[in-house]
């Protein structure tokens, strides 16, 4: 069955009438639409924060309701709830949330009104061990959530600890739709597409290597996080930018209360954070709290004597990450947050390469509560800093750099119970320094400034609690390409029961920047950027290339079902079409200059473009109770590229991937908690050997003896990828043990102990093949570790 998009639109609009003309006219569209809304309303609107009363933290998914009156609400993340059309008059409001006692309150509400009222939840004394109601299946049935998943902190907990520590990126690894390249300087494909192609984001700036050399670790530190939403396809008018997915990382504010922190070590790292208050948070008063973290590996120097076995007693990966957040928060519920960091990586082969990157950035955030208004408003402003090296033995210079900044501007109004407009303008500029050698010793360079401005308009309206319907658009100009295009987006969510529902989206996607590496390398530490390149091949398949960008269609459609109240499944299926790709040109072998016009465009060219198409569906299974934990997904997977002359499947293609992970807590207490991970992949593709011979490069032009001239070992290899590697699976688990113990000054301290095994069984799977050397090189060993943490 043939899948139809809606055709791209783009538009040229000169650049410097487009920043004033787009910004100006779609916020006074805006604006008059508010205007005229708030001169209709004559009902009354309720709107304030749930928090906890002890800790001051927001409560999400509490639910607000009234005496003798069908309205209600529920909680945001931010604990952010909003009642509107309010009729006039005298109500007791009442707060409920499994866990928590019930708070009450009596409102008196006039015509016109916005009122403010702020809400503190207790703990309860004797929560219903049995019963765990999570936000997540409170919200399914209120929000479309297709092809998206949100894991909070308390996830990341049930997963198997490598290293001692549980980790993001070890998360990440068991979504729907997701591969993993492997363990050493692995990178996440999300559902067909590369990482280039998938924005990762931390409290809403751009972090453009997540991911450190060993792919155990990314560099968020998994205490400090508050949220994490990841979009693998079909995402709303509000993120653009990138062709294939989102993730959206937020941190938490600092202990508001008292000093705190905690100290973590293992063969593999170590870690140091301390929070705390700057002003004490009191119930209905202001706060402000700082965090700060810091992450540490020696795995370099531990692994020699830990770890001799793996990769001839050498793992030779070292990183750092920093970072620091001040929150300030009003009593009314704006807040402002300021926040930095400096993650480093560094990995050096013997006899090889050595690879070094840098990113630093900082930034604040900020949300405005304005009395009186419906409208609530919320922004970042931020800056960041990327660098990475490649020292090869040849001394050649290969670099990559990153830097720019990033202002978005968003309004959020509530309409109804579960209506919500939401729009927002975005501005983006970075400076781009690329300089490397390809294989066939031609240099590429790019250094390039652009600038990108967007606006966005996205609507949830909700159709008798059954029919949730999101509809919107982004409008987003690449000022530097001189192209503007306008990405319609549509979601829906249809509840046929209370337990069964069906969803659906689809959109038009593009993007600017493009990796510094082509996708067909299976193997490549040197992760850099490029903008969207200028000298791109003027057709591509017969057609004329019109527009320098990369583009993507995306439609999905998913069923969901609840099985009870501790397990549901999730089904979806997926198709994302690429129409336009670039790639760096792998078979250049000529100067682009007047002497080699003659000569194909594939063989002078920098870059390439490409087509192509990723589809399948997944399968989620997920079960929970207060002790047992379960989470199992299947996904089927075919990602196709179509260079202009030959169709394949790029490395990253795994047909088949499982992932079973499972968490037990059991002992007085719940003391003790085990977890294990199994997953198995089907092999990627690999291109094959089908000989060698003997490389002349003819440095010497035509005066070469290429007789008794010696020459390198070349290698004649067969169609791209038209191999495949074994199959792979590892079984990873952990076991840890709690302590808690009151200090001579009647404060609660805790200790962890975590036993941890990576690799149980110690498959060999494959990493890649050295062909020079045949010799064959796998992932990682059976890894060992024992870590201790201390919280106080």
């Amino acid at each position: 069955m043939a899948i139809k998009f809606l055709p791209e639109v783009a538009l040229n609009i000169n650049v410097n009438e487009l920043n004033t003309f787009m910004i100006k006219r779609i916020l006074l569209l805006c604006l008059t639409s508010i205007a005229i809304l708030d001169a209709s309303a004559q009902n009354a609107t309720i709107r304030g924060f749930v928090y906890n009363e002890e800790t001051g933290d927001p409560i999400t998914s509490a639910l607000i309701t009234f005496n003798n009156l069908k309205q209600g609400a529920y909680s945001d993340e931010r604990g952010l709830y909003s009642v509107v059309n309010i009729a006039p008059g005298k109500y007791t409001a009442i707060v409920t949330l499994v866990g928590y006692d019930t708070a009450m309150a009596d409102i008196e509400l006039r015509s016109n009104q916005v009122l403010a009222k702020n809400f503190y939840l207790n703990t309860a004394s004797n929560t219903l061990g049995t019963i765990r109601v999570s936000a997540e299946k409170i919200r399914k049935s209120k929000e479309i959530n297709i092809s998206k998943t949100t894991i909070s902190p308390v996830q990341l907990t049930k997963f198997p600890s490598v290293g001692g520590e549980p980790d993001l990126v070890q998360y990440l690894q068991v979504l729907p739709g997701v591969v993993f390249s492997g363990d050493q300087g692995g990178q996440l494909y999300i559902r067909g597409g590369s990482p280039v192609m998938n924005r990762v984001m931390l409290d809403g700036l751009t972090i453009y290597n997540p991911f450190h050399s060993i792919g155990l670790f990314s560099v968020f530190d998994s205490d400090i996080l508050k949220s994490v939403d990841v979009y693998s396809a079909g995402f709303n008018s509000e993120y653009g930018g990138r062709i294939s997915a989102i993730v959206d990382v937020k941190t938490r504010d600092g202990n508001k209360k008292e000093l705190a922190g905690k100290i973590n070590a293992s063969p593999f790292s170590s870690k140091f954070l301390l929070e705390g208050p700057l002003k004490k948070y009191e119930p209905g008063k202001g706060s402000s709290s700082f965090i700060l973290s810091y992450k540490n590996s020696y795995l370099n120097k531990t692994s020699p004597t830990v770890y001799p076995y793996a990769a001839d007693g050498s793992l030779p990966y070292s990183f750092s990450d920093l970072y620091g957040k001040v929150s300030i928060n009003s009593a009314k519920g704006s807040k402002i947050s300021f926040f930095g960091f400096d993650f480093t990586d560094d990995v050096a082969f013997e006899q090889s390469a050595a690879y070094s990157w840098k990113s630093s950035g900082l930034g604040t955030e900020f949300l405005l509560v304005p009395g009186g208004s419906k409208t609530i408003i919320d922004g970042s402003i931020t800056y960041s800093d990327y660098e990475i090296t490649q020292t090869e033995l040849d001394q050649k210079p290969r670099r990559s750099g990153i830097n720019g900044f990033n202002v978005n501007l968003n309004f959020s109004r509530f309409l109804g119970e579960l209506d919500n407009l939401k729009y927002g303008v975005e501005m983006n500029g970075f400076s781009t320094d690329f300089e490397i050698f390809n294989s066939l010793n031609r240099r590429i360079t790019q250094k390039e400034n652009t600038s990108e401005v967007s606006a966005f308009v996205n609507y949830l309206k909700n159709f008798n609690k059954k029919f949730l319907l999101e509809t919107g658009f982004r409008l987003q100009r690449y000022a530097s390409l001189s192209e503007t295009t306008l990405e319609p987006r549509v979601g829906m969510k249809y509840n046929i029961n209370t337990r069964w529902r069906i969803k659906g989206s689809a959109g038009l996607y593009s993007q600017n920047l493009v990796s510094a590496v082509s996708d067909r390398d299976v193997v490549n530490l040197f992760y850099g950027f490029l903008s969207g390149p200028d000298d791109l091949p003027k057709e591509f398949l017969g057609e004329p290339v019109d527009s320098k960008l990369q583009k993507a269609r995306h439609a999905v459609f998913g069923v969901e079902f609840d099985i009870n109240a501790e397990s549901e499944v999730n089904v979806e299926g997926y198709i994302k079409s690429f129409t336009q790709i670039t790639n760096i040109n792998r078979d250049k072998i000529f100067d682009d200059n007047k002497e080699n016009q003659i000569r194909p465009d594939y063989l002078r060219e920098n870059f390439i473009i490409e087509n192509g198409e990723a589809y399948g569906f997944d399968v989620t299974y997920k079960y929970e109770n207060k002790k047992l934990y379960v989470w199992t997904v299947y996904s089927f997977n075919i990602v196709n590229r179509f260079d202009g002359i030959r169709k394949y499947q790029p490395h990253f293609d795994r047909r088949h991937n499982m992932n079973i992970v499972t968490s037990y807590d059991f002992g007085k207490n719940n003391c003790w908690s085990s977890s294990i991970r199994w997953n198995f992949g089907s092999g990627f593709p690999f291109t094959l050997t089908q000989g060698f011979y003997e490389q002349l490069d003819f440095s010497g032009g035509a005066s070469t003896d290429f007789l008794s001239e010696n020459g390198d070992l070349g290698i004649n290899y067969a169609d791209i990828n038209q191999g495949r590697l074994p199959f792979y699976n590892r079984l990873d688990a952990s076991i840890k043990r709690r302590f808690k113990w009151n200090n001579s000054n009647k404060k609660e301290r805790k200790a962890e102990l975590i036993f941890s095994v990576t690799n149980i069984y110690n498959r060999e799977n494959i990493f890649y093949f050295d062909r020079v050397n045949y010799k064959r090189e796998n992932q990682l060993p059976i890894l060992p570790s024992i870590s201790g943490s201390y919280s106080f």
